[in-house]
């Protein structure tokens, strides 16, 4: 997921779920600069675990995640620079045999917490959608669900403009004439540039339950016959996501005057429903799509490649928080307060202490995740002795 999953309201979290402008900012301002790393932010202790009164059932979910996460967590390289795989290992190896009613015990004699920067988080939340869908084109069904394309790559070196070569390369494809230019966007796909070329996985029946899919980054789609097909993330575009939002927010369309649709994600559902042709255009404002792959074990799978968790998985930012560590949320929304392992990443989940926090699938997930919008303070759980060693370098 990057979440997969906008503005000063929660719909506009909801619709970046992984990807929002936190309250506050002008909407489509570009977001203050942060510092790159955790360690450029400032990174020193925080309270005792003890201190954090944990709750028992909170600490065993959460137990749970974090042992899901320990193949990835001891091999892969962390993008903080805070840990190395061999610091999570006698964690790792307590975990597998540690009883799930005593977990607050295991996190109180494994680690020990530390506070990013000041320590303000933002947090809002993503969840699993369920639409309706078809492996096959029938009639009501027919928006496409791509696989990713075999044309969608990244430019040689040789390619890139030279004030950019030092940088990752960007997505696009190569024309007839070999040039490299930038890959289809929403519309574009819509008019049908990838159709024909047998990528289609499945097909959905609304295009606005589509898009919020799409931005979610996973999803199941459940046909007539109730069979019920999910999809994960696969990969993007590379054109620029686009919050339609804060976009209508800014058009005078979102708010509580008079001809305005309520700030929700249920009230900008309900005008690209009841303006389906104005919809689709302001749809198409946002150049950015997703393509999928169908998941066929437990899921859905996180940016750490394991399944996300209800009330257990949370999506950060990968230069501040090491994928599969623990995070601690005392947040001004309860839902949002306690233990929570971070398993995701997101394109608008960036900076210091911004998490997304994962409701699973259904009706109560997609409220519960549409209204997120949570402050608070943040501290990561590092294995003990990962200050001394930072500090000492």
């Amino acid at each position: 997921m990057r979440a997969a999953r906008i503005a000063a309201f929660a719909a506009f979290a909801l619709l970046a779920s992984c990807r929002a402008i936190p309250p506050g900012e002008r909407p489509g301002a570009a977001p203050p600069p942060a510092p790159a790393t955790a360690l450029l932010a400032g990174v020193r202790p925080g309270p005792s675990i003890e201190s954090l009164g944990l709750r028992a059932d909170d600490a065993a979910a959460a137990l749970g995640s974090f042992l899901e996460s320990c193949p990835k967590l001891v091999q892969r390289t962390d993008a903080s620079a805070l840990t190395r795989g061999d610091d999570w290992r006698p964690a790792c190896t307590a975990a597998t045999a540690w009883p799930r009613g005593d977990a607050a015990r295991f996190f109180a004699g494994y680690f020990e917490t530390a506070q990013v920067g000041d320590g303000a988080a933002f947090a809002t939340g993503y969840y699993e959608p369920e639409i309706a869908g078809s492996r096959v084109r029938r009639p009501g069904f027919e928006v496409p669900v791509y696989a990713l394309p075999s044309d969608l790559v990244r430019a040689w070196p040789d390619d890139m403009p030279a004030d950019q070569r030092s940088g990752q390369p960007p997505l696009g494809r190569y024309d007839e004439n070999g040039r490299f230019v930038p890959y289809y966007d929403r519309a574009e796909i819509e008019a049908g540039a990838l159709a024909g070329r047998g990528l289609e996985i499945a097909w959905a029946a609304d295009p606005v339950e589509f898009f919020f899919l799409q931005i979610q980054g996973s999803g199941r789609l459940v046909d007539p016959q109730g069979e019920v097909i999910r999809i994960g993330y696969a990969g993007q575009n590379g054109r620029d996501y686009v919050a339609i939002g804060a976009l209508m927010r800014q058009r005078g369309l979102l708010g509580d005057g008079p001809g305005q649709y309520p700030s929700s994600m249920q009230g900008i559902m309900q005008y690209l429903h009841d303006y389906p042709a104005e919809g689709a255009a302001l749809m198409r404002e946002n150049k950015s799509w997703v393509f999928f792959r169908e998941l066929t074990g437990d899921g859905p799978l996180g940016a750490l490649e394991v399944p996300v968790r209800r009330e257990s998985s949370v999506a950060a930012d990968p230069a501040f928080v090491p994928l599969g560590a623990p995070v601690f949320l005392e947040m001004d929304r309860p839902e949002a307060d306690g233990l929570w392992i971070a398993q995701d990443t997101g394109g608008a989940i960036k900076g210091p202490n911004r998490f997304d926090t994962f409701w699973g699938a259904g009706a109560e997930a997609r409220t519960i995740a549409g209204g997120m919008s949570a402050r608070g303070r943040a501290l990561l759980l590092l294995p003990k002795g990962t200050l001394a060693r930072l500090g000492g370098q």
